[in-house]
């Protein structure tokens, strides 16, 4: 009878880390060459720990293992960071950029002028500092303050290690809860995911149970409610059904139902969520999404009360006028969309490429100009906004600017109590607001003044819950032109043309024989892989010589995922090596590698930095030093701390929905039967609207056909019903 082998016994090991091979902010697990004293080569540690610098001590406990590609390594199950304690290490550690203001010069002169007792210098006597070459009082207080910084960022990090939780965002529960942090999160760890960019329900739960909070407690309970309605916001919807709600928390949690519906009720009653009805089923709605949706349909009850500020027009006379004014003929559709919007007070243009929007709501804001009506313009995006400044010749400002977007409050300076001084409000690319801010934005246009919304509702909705657009459409209550007659000289677009034939259903056409060059060319594609291969060639060769566009600034890849080896992630980093493989200096964060010259997008509303989600621009430099970088958005200079880059992205390639009211010079699309959950029809539209003188979708010709066929499920919301309501 043969007993199992036992297991290898555990050994101490101690030593400085020379070099981070390899370190995952999300999971914390690290491979680390450690110098080891007695011993001549360098150790390689693999573990786990929230934040490490080359020049740190560690002192681990685990067993030797021999592994068959990266041969022997210590395999640590306890490990440890510790202060430096050589002079040798002390530099590495201070030179490191974990303290903005100490870089590896600055490094050297400290050790050289202070020694081991380095830290404690800049801890307890800092004016010292001021004794070095170089050293102002401000460069003093920048390092003194950074250090203070980093001490109880470094007490949150060891809390968090001590009980499970590999974290790079000790930074950001610094920034949120100051010297509380650790008396805040014990006391509530589920805070974290409510209160922390980029921390989710999950970590939080493990950091829950690591404090002893009882899995089926009723705070874990009400949590995991609240996060599953969250994800299901997160995917546009503005409530969930009651029933689909419960069980999927059920599932998440592991509790047992009744738990649930507890957790339910007590977020019902602290007013958290809120219970009503859609086609008479019970739903449940996160209490800010209701009133925004309940606020939406009672501003455009109050606006459409009173009669329009500019009285009554005569169509008849504005509009052989206008036509004299612009030396452009009106088509009938026109016509009908311009008598419409003048007789109503609030209005809706929509329609695709082509087809003429821009022409009418241009001869609009002639006839109201003409007739002393003040216009504001305005767009989600600050590339929506620019857009349409350059159509219209008139100022347009993003929404968050037009309502003076506070940070400090985190509010809007124009409300109901201090609305906007104008007679028309215009708003641009509607499909992309979302139910939250077109409320904001509806709650500070005054009652006597009237609103024009323009978009094209069969684009992709708006990355925020709600599907504003096609409910305010759907409920009839507002006056809608729908522009459908493509005109002459966008006839001669193959994008205009595929991208309506598309929307219809229809395969796309190939270019003509007759005409060599064309601005819509569709290369089909057996595998992922080919289309990975086709798709590098397109983009660094072929539209390059073929186009002359360059093809970073010119040409933006569009792909339905992040995930998965066709997904924005993975064609980054291939592009990045292509595109952009020797500048330097280079900096790794957050998982992504940085250089001079990449191109980067913005992920989250930066409103102190005034860079907004989409937003993209190239790296400049990198300061490895100073620990920042500066990142150029159309012209003008944001500077980021090395620790903010995880409010960036490579973007070479992007997502479409990251790409709603854009246009780029020439879209490349890659189209793969791996994308079929995202797959559909206003996906595919959207991507192609995109681009102005050029798009080439790659695919595998069963995908395509599902993007044409499949046009998805709507979103749940109540706007539509609400607007069929008397508020009044």
């Amino acid at each position: 009878m043969s007993s199992s082998p036992s297991p290898a016994p555990r050994e101490r090991l101690s030593g400085s880390i020379e070099r981070v091979t390899f370190h995952s902010p999300e999971s914390g697990f690290c491979v680390l060459r450690v110098k080891v004293r007695g011993e001549r080569e360098l150790i390689t540690v693999i573990g786990s720990a929230a934040s490490l610098t080359p020049g740190e001590y560690l002192e681990a406990e685990g067993v030797w293992v021999n592994d068959r590609q990266h041969g022997l390594q210590f395999k640590s199950v306890d490990l440890r960071i510790i202060v430096p304690r050589t002079l040798d290490g002390i530099e590495k550690y201070l030179g490191s950029g974990m303290v903005k203001g100490i870089g590896p010069h600055f490094a050297k002169k400290l050790v050289k002028a202070f020694g081991e007792a380095v830290f404690d210098i800049i801890e307890q006597e800092p004016k010292r500092l001021l004794e070095l070459d170089g050293i102002g009082p401000k460069r003093q207080q920048r390092v003194t303050s950074a250090w203070a910084e980093q001490k109880v960022i470094r007490a949150i990090m060891v809390f968090l290690q001590s009980h499970g939780v590999g974290t790079a965002r000790a930074v950001r529960i610094y920034k949120t809860y100051g010297d509380e942090a650790v008396e805040k999160v014990r006391e509530n760890p589920y805070r974290l995911a409510l209160d922390i960019h980029g921390i989710g329900f999950k970590t939080a739960d493990t950091l829950a149970e690591r404090l002893g909070i009882p899995r089926d407690s009723l705070m874990r309970a009400q949590a995991g409610v609240r996060h599953v309605l969250q994800e299901i916001a997160g995917e546009g919807h503005c409530a969930a059904w009651h029933e689909a709600l419960a069980g999927q928390a059920v599932t998440l949690l592991e509790i047992p139902a009744p738990i649930i519906e507890d957790a339910i009720a007590a977020e019902l009653a602290e007013e958290r969520l809120i219970a009503e009805t859609i086609a008479d089923r019970p739903v449940l709605f996160l209490a800010p999404l209701q009133r925004a949706e309940l606020g939406l349909a009672r501003h455009l009850q109050r606006l459409q009360a009173d009669p329009p500020p500019w009285g009554t027009i005569d169509a008849e006379k504005a509009l052989p006028w206008v036509e004299t004014q612009t030396g452009l003929a009106l088509s009938d559709s026109q016509r009908g969309a311009i008598r419409a919007v003048l007789a109503a007070k609030t209005a809706i243009i929509t329609g695709g490429p082509g087809v003429g929007k821009t022409t009418v709501v241009n001869s609009l804001l002639r006839i109201l100009r003409a007739k002393g009506v003040a216009v504001l313009l305005c767009a989600p995006t600050g590339r929506a906004a620019k857009r349409l400044s350059e159509s219209t010749g008139q100022e347009a400002k993003t929404i968050h600017r037009l309502l003076e977007f506070d940070p400090q409050t985190m509010g809007f300076k124009r409300n109901a109590e201090q609305p906007l001084d104008l007679d028309l409000l215009v708003c641009d690319e509607v499909s992309m607001v979302d139910v939250a801010l077109m409320n904001q934005l509806l709650r500070a246009v005054p009652t006597r003044a009237g609103v024009l919304l323009v978009g094209d509702v069969d684009q992709l909705p708006s990355v925020g819950p709600g599907a504003v657009l096609a409910d305010l459409i759907g409920s009839g209550r507002i006056p809608t032109a729908r522009l459908t007659e493509i005109f002459r000289q966008a006839e001669a677009s193959r994008i205009v043309v595929n991208a309506h034939r598309l929307n219809a259903g229809q395969w796309p056409e190939d270019p003509a024989p007759e005409r060599p060059v064309s601005d819509f060319y569709l290369i089909r594609c057996d595998t992922p892989e080919a289309i990975h291969e086709r798709l590098i060639r397109v983009v660094t060769e072929r539209i390059p010589q073929r186009f002359g566009l360059d093809p970073v600034r010119d040409v933006q890849i569009l792909t339905p995922m992040n995930r998965g080896g066709l997904g924005a992630r993975a064609l980054n980093v291939a592009l990045q090596a292509v595109l952009n493989p020797a500048s330097q200096p280079r900096l790794e964060r957050f998982g992504s590698t940085y250089a001079p010259g990449d191109k980067v997008i913005q992920l989250v509303n930066d409103y102190d930095k005034e860079v907004f989600n989409g937003d993209i621009g190239r790296i400049q430099t990198i300061d490895v030093e100073e620990g920042v970088l500066t990142i150029d958005f159309d012209g003008r200079s944001v500077v980021y701390e090395t620790g903010e880059l995880d409010a960036v992205e490579l973007a070479y390639a992007t997502s479409i929905h990251k790409a709603q009211g854009s246009e780029y010079p020439a879209v490349v699309i890659p189209l793969a039967t791996q994308h079929y959950s995202l797959l559909q029809r206003n996906l595919l539209y959207t991507a192609v609207t995109r681009g102005k003188r050029l798009v080439v979708p790659l695919a595998q010709p069963r995908a395509l056909a599902m993007a044409v066929k499949q046009t998805g499920g709507g979103r749940l919301t109540k706007l539509r019903e609400r607007l069929q309501v008397d508020f009044r």
